[in-house]
């Protein structure tokens, strides 16, 4: 699509809609909204939209970035955007019609809360890329969710605050390694693409923001279940201070029997959750399982 032929929103645009829609940005639903282009074009071209790709745009609000999405998405491509909010899922397809004319019949628009998101709410074809601004509180169930329920999503950009992304992006043994990092390393790598200003949000929040962007990955070789190892995920950082035989004895049923488990696993009972990877996690549910004849 011609740069021409689509006109993106700009702060004045966003105020504009937002007040004739009576609309009041709310810290509960975490609508900060951006009104600077360049920003989402720089989300757009993180999210590596090939020909034909089915982009998944989760809290689209107002449109700011719905219309960069649009700007990239080829001629074969769709958009489906979520947005939990009625009102703002009402106006968005207007948005797009007056802004984005030549890309509205490959704009879908889906009133839902992703949280619970599921294959049959999208339709055909499945979504291969996500690009989100997420609200700061429900930025890694959502994502996780997202991960879990589309498996046809191989990779995507969230903007995210700041804290949120070094916790999705760390790696173990970093002092921000938890649950976050382990969980969203079963599906993919994920990465710091940049940091965001506040000053590009309307109302400007009162924390720092960064982009992750992740690409998928087959998780680590295991019998047991993704929910069998989030289960160990949960266990080893509920009480992060306390080496595995001790955070683990709930899980297992005593210290004793963690430790059985852990060095079945190969992994040392002495040591902290912190510095495990998602592998060594899988193994350790796996040890768990009942011996097969």
């Amino acid at each position: 699509m011609s740069a021409g032929s689509l006109r993106l929103l700009g702060a004045g645009d966003i105020r504009d809609i937002a007040g004739r829609l009576g609309v009041r940005p709310t810290k509960r639903l975490g609508q900060n909204f951006v009104v600077e282009p360049g920003t989402v074009r720089q989300v757009a071209a993180l999210a590596r939209i090939r020909p034909g790709d089915t982009v998944l745009e989760v809290g689209p609000g107002l449109g700011s970035l719905t219309l960069a999405l649009l700007e990239v998405t080829g001629e074969a491509g769709r958009l489906v955007a979520v947005e939990v909010d009625p009102v703002l899922a009402g106006e968005l397809p207007k948005t797009i019609a007056e802004r984005a004319p030549a890309a509205a019949d490959r704009a879908v628009v889906i009133t839902a809360d992703a949280l619970g998101l599921r294959e049959q709410d999208i339709g055909a074809p499945a979504p291969s890329v996500l690009a989100a601004n997420l609200p700061y509180n429900i930025a890694v169930p959502v994502t996780l969710n997202l991960l879990a329920a589309l498996p046809s999503l191989r990779r995507g950009v969230v903007m995210v605050q700041s804290e949120v992304a070094d916790r999705m992006c760390a790696g173990p043994g970093s002092r921000v390694y938890g649950v976050p990092s382990a969980k969203l390393a079963w599906y993919a790598a994920a990465k710091s693409a940049g940091t965001v200003p506040r000053s590009v949000f309307w109302p400007v929040p009162n924390v720092d923001s960064k982009l992750v962007v992740f690409t998928r990955g087959d998780p680590p070789p295991t019998a047991a279940s993704r929910e069998q190892v989030f289960a160990v995920v949960d266990a080893a950082f509920s009480q992060r201070r306390k080496t595995l035989r001790a955070a683990l004895a709930g899980w297992a049923g005593s210290a004793a029997a963690a430790e059985r488990v852990l060095r079945a696993a190969g992994v040392d009972p002495g040591a902290r959750g912190e510095t495990l990877t998602v592998a060594d996690f899988a193994r350790i549910a796996a040890a768990r399982l009942p011996a097969r004849d």
